[in-house]
């Protein structure tokens, strides 16, 4: 499960537009930052998505990404046209295709591939959908999880939310802030839509004679909507896009457990937006495996990525998508541990902080919190012949107090707080990871 929201111009403190993201994933399932540069390419090319194979467009955008180290798409991006998109699974009335087609990965990172704006964006994912539809399995472990798609997508003036059910969407301009998690939002307001939309509805008797169109009620599946607790984190992510928005508070968004003292064995159900596997409650139990911060400007566009798990346990760093440079360490992990990995590296800062939370953040957030302000602030002053040079600096810095506060967690030598069927859950996670934190 996932969250993602955005606020316009008119919503942030500087004038920009602000997209953010948690990928709510597997936990064992490692998610990978990677780049790849503009291109142009031969007119009879294919790209190979996750399951299919799609005529290639003749260029395509730079994009820095965040992807399940599986797929070929990704969870959360930027292209170097500064469009930005997330997205969500979202469970529909209709049938979920288990054939191999494209995921709403593929679509996302394909739109970013080729979309100069997020008008085009939205252009792009439609026609897509028309000509390949979606599916596929979606999980790492999970081969059964298959579910439709909606986004979140943002350029340095404009956004847009697109929802679909099958072959079937609304869209939405969005005119000052939004959010969506994983259940359809878009009622009877909408700016675009497939031909098709309501008379399919009215077809399947989901829409009665008279009453007027709604895509959410008509195409929503109830059952996975309510007990995915899309709303509950959706009203969250809304309540903290606050006016005079800015950077640091989207990274707090992020971080939201919805209660001041948080403590993961007792999250049991999908209700908070910085989301920590707990137990098997669902064959949907899931965490957050990387996060996303998009600047968009006119004058130039970056992100702040963590490419961590949990971003309460994660620093965020900044990334220009003009000028990349992403360690090797972060584009490297799969479903078992290896030192070699920026995200499992720091799986035992995240897992160890777990065993007794409440005391373990507190070791270390407020320094994480001002490690974050000072890069803010030097990132608003950079010379652009330096983002390269800065965004190494950050992963360093960053890799530096890792391995500070895990020591300080070692030497604080703290009682496991949780009962034992959360102890056992753990426990099989890192034996199937071969991780001993």
């Amino acid at each position: 499960m996932c969250d993602t929201f955005v606020a316009l111009k008119t919503r942030t403190k500087d004038g920009s537009v602000i997209l953010g993201k948690n990928s709510d994933r597997e936990p064992n399932e490692a998610q990978l930052l990677d780049y790849y540069p503009p291109q142009e390419h031969e007119k009879s090319m294919n790209v190979q998505c996750t399951y299919i194979q799609i005529p290639q467009t003749e260029k395509t955008h730079g994009v820095l990404l965040s992807r399940p180290f599986w797929m070929w798409g990704a969870e959360m991006g930027i292209n170097d046209a500064g469009v930005a998109i997330g997205n969500e699974a979202v469970f529909t009335k209709e049938p979920m295709d288990s054939d191999g087609k494209l995921l709403g990965m593929d679509l996302l990172r394909l739109a970013l591939e080729r979309s100069s704006s997020s008008e085009n964006a939205v252009e792009v994912i439609t026609e897509l959908l028309r000509e390949y539809g979606q599916g596929g399995p979606c999980g790492f472990e999970d081969k059964k999880l298959t579910y439709h798609n909606s986004f979140l997508i943002a350029d340095s003036s404009t956004a847009w939310v697109l929802e679909t059910a099958g072959k079937y969407w609304v869209a939405k301009n969005i005119k000052e802030y939004y959010a969506i998690s994983n259940g359809l939002t878009i009622g009877e307001e909408y700016d675009l839509s497939h031909p098709e939309v309501i008379d399919h509805a009215k077809s399947k008797g989901w829409l009665k004679k008279g009453a007027v169109f709604n895509f959410s009620e008509c195409y929503s599946d109830w059952f996975y909507t309510t007990f995915s607790g899309s709303r509950q984190r959706r009203n969250c992510s809304l309540n903290n896009v606050k006016k005079d928005f800015a950077i640091h508070d989207a990274f707090s968004a992020l971080r939201d457990h919805s209660v001041n003292e948080y403590q993961p064995h007792k999250h049991l159900f999908m209700n908070k937006v910085c989301a920590h596997a707990a137990y098997p409650v669902s064959r949907h139990a899931s965490q957050s495996t990387s996060s996303m911060v998009a600047h968009l400007k006119p004058s130039g566009s970056m992100a702040w990525l963590t490419g961590t798990s949990s971003p309460c346990t994660s620093i965020f760093k900044p990334i220009w998508v003009s000028d990349v440079l992403l360690p090797e360490s972060a584009r490297h992990g799969t479903g078992v541990y290896s030192d070699k990995s920026l995200w499992w590296r720091h799986e035992e800062l995240h897992r160890r902080s777990l065993k007794n939370f409440s005391m373990s953040i507190t070791l270390y957030e407020k320094e994480r919190n001002q490690l974050e302000e000072d890069l803010i602030k030097m990132a608003k002053e950079i010379e652009p012949e330096k983002c390269k040079e800065f965004s190494e600096y950050a992963f360093l810095k960053s890799e530096q107090k890792r391995i500070e506060w895990l020591e300080l967690i070692k030497a604080s030598n703290q009682n496991h707080t949780g009962n034992m069927m959360y102890k056992l859950y753990w426990k099989n996670q890192n034996k199937k990871a071969n991780f001993l934190p």
